[in-house]
């Protein structure tokens, strides 16, 4: 009878693969930005994993999920060098690949995948990071791994990780003080902010947008594209925004969603996907600090037309 032990081994590295799978990609999005970079990881760990368990002689992983997150991020620093490079001649302000989901209050999320966790504004704080550093705060503030833990997952010593996650945590602070905004505040800036936007309105604008606020357009040089570099300042954004919107297509239709954990908004023209907008709010809410446009085709492609 031919021996169907390797068949059985493989169906339940599978399963314990695809019980693990939201949770791998999450840590691994946290780490690159990238949709399709993260999926490429996936492939790479998946393919380690299944030979490890196909061996006859391999000893019983003890802790699947550990062994399979040290795997996925260990993949995912190997690929950052090549990442880095085809960072260097995008044209651009470079914006991770919106994550798009339904409004809604019915099936959150898991906790590890809460709002803060993936938001567009701490995701580009993140990039300023060394990829060790990011490693290190995204398993730590993130998923709330101890440092003992990554320090297992990064073959690094606890105090090195320690030291990682101190200078990780101090620059981001720096950069996004830590504050939540209210869910229901941010849908409502952001209907006003857009539709001051897309009307054109400076003096509606100037009122929502706070001093030093910055925009980030992410184009990919794939579209028309409105700067090269984020524009700061609250007069240098609204002329900018009421430029742009003069060339808007007159038939956008708008819809709200939440896009990496924040309500926002994704802007439709022939219901195909024209942009993807999220709004950060000042830690008191009543006004906009930085405004994130995704309009790069290749970062919209995953998006779906649900009216």
């Amino acid at each position: 009878m031919p021996d169907s032990s390797g068949d059985t081994a493989e169906d339940t590295a599978t399963q314990v693969f695809a019980d693990h799978r939201e949770l791998l990609f999450s840590v691994v999005y946290n780490l690159l930005g990238s949709v399709a970079d993260t999926e490429d990881v996936l492939q790479d760990t998946w393919l380690s994993w299944v030979p490890r368990n196909r061996a006859s002689s391999a000893e019983e992983i003890a802790n699947p999920r550990a062994y399979l997150v040290r795997i996925a991020v260990n993949h995912a620093l190997a690929r950052q060098a090549a990442i880095s490079r085809r960072r260097e001649t995008y044209i651009g302000p470079w914006l991770p690949e919106p994550l798009v989901t339904a409004t809604t209050t019915t099936n959150m999320p898991d906790p590890a995948l809460r709002a803060e966790s993936v938001s567009m504004a701490l995701l580009v704080v993140l990039e300023t990071l060394t990829p060790l550093e990011r490693a290190v705060f995204v398993l730590h503030e993130v998923f709330g791994y101890a440092h003992t833990e990554i320090a297992d997952i990064l073959d690094r010593t606890p105090s090195a990780i320690r030291q990682l996650a101190h200078r990780a945590r101090e620059h981001v602070h720096a950069r996004r003080p830590r504050y939540q905004a209210d869910p229901r505040l941010q849908q409502q800036v952001t209907e006003r902010f857009l539709a001051a936007a897309l009307g054109g309105d400076l003096d509606a604008l100037l009122q929502i947008l706070a001093p030093e606020v910055t925009m980030w357009t992410d184009g990919g040089g794939k579209v028309r594209a409105t700067t090269l570099r984020p524009v700061h300042g609250r007069d240098k954004v609204a002329r900018m925004i009421t430029g742009v919107s003069t060339h808007a297509p007159q038939n956008i239709d708008v819809r709200y969603r939440t896009v990496n954990g924040d309500p926002s908004a994704l802007l439709f023209a022939d219901d195909a996907p024209f942009a993807v907008m999220i709004i950060d709010l000042t830690p008191d809410g009543n006004q906009v600090s930085g405004i994130y446009v995704v309009t790069n085709p290749e970062k919209l492609s995953r998006i779906e037309d649900e009216k």
